[in-house]
């Protein structure tokens, strides 16, 4: 999807690298595609996945000398062009629909932060790296991106690429959000690994509600402009979204790394799973037909 010319990128709930916070406890939600192996092998141990691969204290990017680097500027962040070229002004610029989008559909939706990193972060729920994917952390509120891993996904994981795979990858951590300001999101943790369970859920629910702000994106104003966020959906940007959608589903990660599925350990979704409710959020522009908790089928293909 394109941005249409005369929108603005806030950046004011955006910081980049470098800042993450304190050492504190709790669960990333919704690791991309390298996090997926990563969370089941920790999830297996019994550990926290957002420790896993990361020197404690490590947070943003170190030169040689072991000296760190400034992030992101966010000053290149202004108008769509912005956006549509420059890939951490797209999460930006995404988020901000996104957060529209729901303002609408939630009378109390409060906005998440976004912090975007490159190689490693310190959250309130531990330290991860670029490895993980993109995430939510419920302690800070904050959704994460390293926009390296726009490109795995497309190289690594087999993704079609476009604008609209980048732009669901960040409208599904913000769904995350959303299910925290629901209080869906301990549900994860409840039986949490297998095709019915707790975190699969989860993570569908997050890709129906990546679906719902897509049906809500072009026709949904920038209030201090007046212009509508995103120009109309083509079928190839829903065959965007779709492909990267089946790229990070728990069976086609399993089956390119280990050359076998295990369903017993999935904690995302199988690719059909993901595939059908974004579909599903997308068609029905309704959050209430994301209640992936009481699904009894969820469409695991």
């Amino acid at each position: 999807m394109t941005f249409n010319e005369g929108i603005q990128i806030d950046t004011s709930t955006t910081r980049s690298s470098g800042g993450g916070g304190g050492g504190g406890r709790g669960i990333a939600i919704g690791g991309g595609v390298g996090g997926l192996i990563i969370m089941v092998v920790a999830l297996f141990l019994g550990v926290d996945p957002g420790t896993v691969g990361l020197p404690q204290g490590g947070t943003g990017e170190y030169d040689s000398q072991g000296v760190q680097t400034p992030g992101f500027d966010l000053s290149q962040c202004k108008t769509a062009q912005d956006a549509n070229t420059i890939d951490q002004c797209r999460v930006v610029a995404t988020g901000n629909s996104v957060d529209a989008v729901w303002a609408q559909l939630m009378p109390d939706y409060t906005r998440p932060s976004v912090e975007l990193f490159t190689g490693s972060v310190s959250t309130a729920c531990g330290p991860a790296t670029t490895e993980v994917g993109p995430f939510y952390c419920p302690g800070d509120q904050t959704a994460y991106f390293d926009t390296a891993f726009f490109e795995e996904l497309t190289t690594q994981f087999g993704s079609s690429g476009g604008p609209l795979a980048k732009e669901y990858v960040v409208a599904h951590e913000f769904g995350h959000h959303v299910q925290d300001l629901k209080g869906d999101l301990g549900r994860a943790q409840q039986d949490p690994t297998g095709p019915e369970g707790g975190g699969v859920r989860t993570e569908l629910q997050a890709d129906c509600y990546a679906g719902v702000w897509a049906h809500y994106a072009a026709i949904t104003k920038q209030e201090s402009t007046g212009e509508p966020f995103l120009e109309p959906l083509t079928e190839k940007d829903i065959a965007d979204a779709l492909s990267a959608a089946a790229s990070v589903g728990d069976d086609r990660i399993q089956e390119s790394a280990t050359g076998r599925v295990s369903p017993e350990s999935w904690t995302h979704g199988s690719s059909a799973g993901r595939q059908y409710w974004f579909t599903e959020g997308y068609q029905t522009g309704q959050p209430d037909s994301c209640d992936t908790f009481s699904a009894q089928d969820l469409h695991q293909g």
